[in-house]
C-alpha cells in the first residue's frame, strides 16, 4: 500500500480522528423501484454524500479549504468574464465602434484563467494529500489495532480492505481525491451561475430558465448514471479480488517454484481468463443497463431543451451583441451536462473508498467487544500467572474449537501443549494473546479479566514465534529486532541472539553483516534456507525476551530444523528462558518431555496434564501417543540428545549449534517421527476424528 509523500513545504496538520456518526452506506436500488422511492433514495444518498464530504474536508484544514474554494470561484468566473468581453467587443465592432475596453476585459479574463490553472492544481493536490494522510492513518489503525483478528478474517472485510488499498495504490481514486473533486465543482457551478446571469440580461428570464433546465437535466442524468456505475464496480470487488490473486500467483515469485514444477502455467492462464471474463461479462452487461436507455433519454431531453432555449433567444427582440452573448452562454450551459473527469470520477470512486473505510471501522466495532469499565492502559506484566477459565471459542456457530477449556499458566514455568491437528492449539494461543475474544469464559491475568486490560499492552508482554512466521524482506537487523523494534540499534544483543540460535556462521558470511537484506531482489541481498529462517524467527522471540517480554510462545518452533538442531534447541531452551513463562506447541514427544508441565489438548479441552513421567505412568492418551512415536522410531523410548561436551555434540552450552546454518538444511541424524495420525493412533484413544481438521487450528 502506497503512502503519501508530503513535501517539506506542506507539513501535515495534527489530525484528530474522532468517532463520527456513520450514515448507512447506499446499496444499488432494485431495477423496479418506484420513481418516487428512487427520488427519495437518491435524496438521502446525496445528503449522506454531503455529510461524508464535510467530514473529510475537516482533515484538510479550514484555511487551505477556504483558499482553494476562493481560487476555484475566481477560476470559474474567468470564462464568464471572457464570454462577456468577447461578446460585447464583437457587438461594438458590429455597431461600427472599436472593440475598446471590452477586448481588454476578455484578454485579462483569459490571462487570469491561465495563471490560476497551476495554482488550482497545487492547492487541490495539497488538499488531497492532507485528507489521504488522515485516511491512511485510520486505515492503518483499523488493520493493525482496530479490528480483531477474527474480524479481519471475514470475507467482506477482505473485500473492503482490497477496495481501500487499491484506491490508495492508484492514488487518483482516494477519499482525498473525492474532496479535491468536490471543491473543483465550485468552478463549474460558478460558470453555470454566470452563464445564467448573462442569459437573463441578454435574452430574458425565459431563456435563462430554458438554459438552466438543459444544464441541470443533462447533469442529473450523467451523475445518476455514473453513481450507479460506481455501485456496480463496488459490487464486483470479490470477483476482481479473485482475478487479482490469480494474476499475482502467475506473475509473482512466491509460488514460482510450485507453478513450474507442477506444470500449472497453462492452468493458471486459463483460470485467470475465466475469472477475468466473469468480471468483464457482468461489467459490460451492467454498463449497457446503466448507460444505455437512460443516457439516450437524458440526451434527448437536453437536445429538446437546447432547441427550445435557442428558439426563445431567436424570438427575443435584442441586439446582435445580446444574441451572441446568449448563444455563448447556452453553450456554457450545455457543457455543464457532461461528466467532469477532474471532479465526478474522483467523487464517485473516492467516496467509494471512504465508505469502504467507514464499513471497516463499523465491522471493527462489531467484531470485538468494548473494553469493560475501568479498563487500564498501564503495561501488563503477569506476576502470578495466567488462567483460561471455561473458555469457549468458535469460528462458526455450533462448532466450538475451544469447548470449556480450563488451563493455568504459572509465572516462570514452561508448559508444552500437544494434540492432534484440529485440537485447538493455535486457537488457544490467539485467545491467550487477545487476538481472539472468547465467546464464553475469560482470560485472567493475575485474576484480572483481559477485557479490562489494554490488549496492546498485554500483547507487548509476549514474544511469539508462529508456525507460519513471516519472512520479512528487510535487513537481518530488522528481521531479528522486529519484536522489539525500538532496540534495533542494540548490535550486541542482536549478535548474541543470532549466535544463540546457531546462525553465528551465517552472520560472518553476510557481506553487510546485520544490514544485509534478506532477499535476492535487492542488491547485495541474501536469501536463507527454511531452517535458517526458522532459527531467525526464534532469535526474534529471544531478542524480545531480552528487552522485556515475559511470556514466550513457540508454535512448532523447530518444525523446519533437522533432528540434531531440534534436540540441541530443547536441550538449552530452559537455560535460555529461565524465569520466563513459556508455552511450546509441538507434535514431537521426545522434545516436550523436558517441559515443567505437559498439556494434552483434545476436542477443545484439557484432556490430560502433568509431567512426562506422570502422564506416561497414567497410561492415558499421552502415553499411547508417545508409545506410537517411540515404536515408529524403533525403540521403546526416543533417544536422548548427546550431552554437551561429548563426542556427539560440538555445540557450546547456550547455543543451538551451527547445524543447518550453511543453508543445506540436512543432517546425518535420523529425522524425528511425525505426529501420530488418526490411522496410527492406538485403539481406544479419545481423539475425535472430527477435531482433526486443520481449519480449526
Amino acid at each position: 500500500m502506497t503512502t503519501p509523500d508530503p513535501r517539506p513545504s506542506d507539513p501535515l496538520p495534527a489530525v484528530s480522528l474522532p468517532a463520527v456518526s456513520r450514515p448507512a452506506v447506499s446499496r444499488p436500488a432494485s431495477r423496479r423501484e418506484a420513481p418516487t422511492a428512487a427520488l427519495a433514495r437518491r435524496w438521502r444518498e446525496r445528503r449522506v454524500a454531503a455529510a461524508q464530504l464535510r467530514e473529510l474536508t475537516r482533515y484538510a484544514g479550514a484555511p487551505l479549504v477556504t483558499g482553494t474554494v476562493g481560487v476555484h470561484l475566481v477560476a470559474g468566473a474567468a470564462p464568464v468574464a471572457f464570454l462577456v468581453g468577447t461578446g460585447l467587443a464583437l457587438g461594438s465592432v458590429a455597431a461600427g465602434d472599436g472593440p475598446g475596453a471590452w477586448l481588454v476585459v476578455a484578454a485579462l479574463a483569459f490571462l487570469v484563467q491561465q495563471l490560476l490553472a497551476p495554482v488550482q492544481l497545487v492547492l487541490s493536490r495539497r488538499v488531497q494529500r492532507r485528507v489521504d494522510a488522515a485516511c491512511l492513518e485510520r486505515l492503518s489503525s483499523f488493520a493493525l489495532t482496530g479490528a480483531s483478528l477474527a474480524g479481519l478474517e471475514r470475507p467482506e472485510v477482505a473485500d473492503r480492505l482490497s477496495q481501500a488499498d487499491e484506491a490508495f495504490e492508484q492514488w487518483t481514486l482516494t477519499p482525498g481525491a473525492a474532496v479535491e473533486g468536490a471543491l473543483a465543482l465550485t468552478a463549474r457551478y460558478t460558470q453555470l451561475v454566470g452563464a445564467l446571469v448573462v442569459l437573463v440580461v441578454a435574452a430574458g428570464p425565459w431563456a435563462a430558465l430554458a438554459g438552466g433546465l438543459v444544464a441541470l437535466v443533462a447533469r442529473l442524468g450523467q451523475t445518476e448514471a455514473f453513481h450507479r456505475w460506481g455501485q456496480v464496480i463496488r459490487s464486483l470487488q470479490p470477483g476482481r479480488r479473485r482475478a487479482s490473486y490469480v494474476r499475482e500467483l502467475a506473475t509473482g515469485t512466491r509460488a514460482a517454484k510450485e507453478i513450474r514444477t507442477l506444470g500449472l502455467v497453462d492452468w493458471l492462464d486459463q483460470r485467470y481468463v475465466t475469472e477475468n471474463r466473469a468480471v468483464l461479462d457482468r461489467l459490460w452487461s451492467e454498463r449497457r443497463r446503466v448507460y444505455g436507455a437512460p443516457f439516450l433519454a437524458y440526451t434527448l431531453a437536453a437536445l429538446v431543451g437546447s432547441v427550445v432555449a435557442l428558439l426563445v433567444v431567436a424570438r427575443a427582440d435584442v441586439s446582435v451583441a445580446a444574441v451572441s452573448l446568449a448563444v455563448q452562454a447556452l453553450i456554457l450551459c450545455g457543457r455543464f451536462g457532461v461528466i467532469f473527469p477532474e471532479s465526478d470520477v474522483k467523487l464517485v470512486y473516492g467516496r467509494s473508498a471512504w465508505e469502504a473505510l467507514l464499513e471497516l471501522e463499523d465491522i471493527a466495532r462489531r467484531s470485538g467487544p468494548e473494553p469493560a469499565a475501568g479498563c487500564t492502559r498501564e503495561r501488563v506484566v503477569p506476576e502470578e500467572g495466567v488462567r483460561l477459565a471455561d473458555v469457549r471459542f468458535a469460528y462458526r456457530p455450533g462448532h466450538d474449537v475451544l469447548a470449556g477449556l480450563d488451563l493455568d499458566l504459572p509465572v516462570g514455568t514452561s508448559t508444552a501443549l500437544i494434540g492432534v491437528n484440529g485440537a485447538g492449539k493455535t486457537t488457544l494461543v490467539k485467545v491467550l494473546t487477545g487476538m481472539y475474544t472468547p465467546d464464553q469464559g475469560s482470560v485472567l491475568v493475575d485474576g484480572r479479566d483481559l477485557r479490562t486490560l489494554d490488549v496492546d499492552a498485554w500483547q507487548r508482554a509476549f514474544a511469539i514465534t508462529f508456525q507460519d512466521y513471516l519472512r520479512y524482506e528487510l535487513p537481518l537487523r530488522e528481521n531479528v529486532a522486529m519484536a522489539a523494534i525500538a532496540h534495533r540499534d542494540d548490535d550486541a544483543g542482536l549478535i548474541a541472539e543470532i549466535e544463540r540460535v546457531g546462525l553465528g556462521g551465517l552472520l560472518a558470511e553476510l557481506p553487510a553483516g546485520l544490514d544485509t537484506p534478506l532477499t535476492r531482489a535487492l542488491p547485495g541481498g541474501r536469501d536463507l534456507s527454511g531452517g535458517q529462517w526458522q532459527r531467525l524467527a526464534l532469535a526474534r522471540s529471544l531478542f524480545a525476551v531480552r528487552h522485556g517480554a515475559r511470556v514466550l510462545v513457540l508454535d512448532e518452533p523447530t518444525a523446519q530444523l533437522d533432528a540434531r538442531g531440534e534436540a540441541e534447541f530443547y536441550d538449552t531452551f530452559l537455560d535460555l528462558t529461565r524465569g520466563v513463562t513459556s508455552l511450546v506447541i509441538s507434535h514431537r514427544f521426545s522434545t516436550v518431555r523436558r517441559a515443567d508441565r505437559i498439556v494434552v489438548l483434545d476436542g477443545g479441552r484439557v484432556a490430560e496434564l502433568g509431567t512426562h513421567d506422570e502422564l506416561v505412568a497414567a497410561g492415558g492418551q499421552y502415553a499411547r501417543m508417545f508409545d506410537v512415536q517411540a515404536r515408529r522410531f524403533g525403540a521403546d523410548d526416543p533417544p536422548e540428545p548427546p550431552p554437551h561436551g561429548s563426542a556427539g555434540s560440538t555445540a557450546p552450552v547456550g547455543s543451538l549449534g551451527s547445524v543447518g546454518s550453511s543453508g543445506s538444511g540436512r543432517s546425518a541424524q535420523p529425522a524425528q517421527p511425525a505426529a501420530p495420525t488418526e490411522a496410527a493412533a492406538a485403539p481406544g484413544t479419545a481423539v475425535d476424528a472430527g477435531a482433526r481438521t486443520e481449519v480449526a487450528r
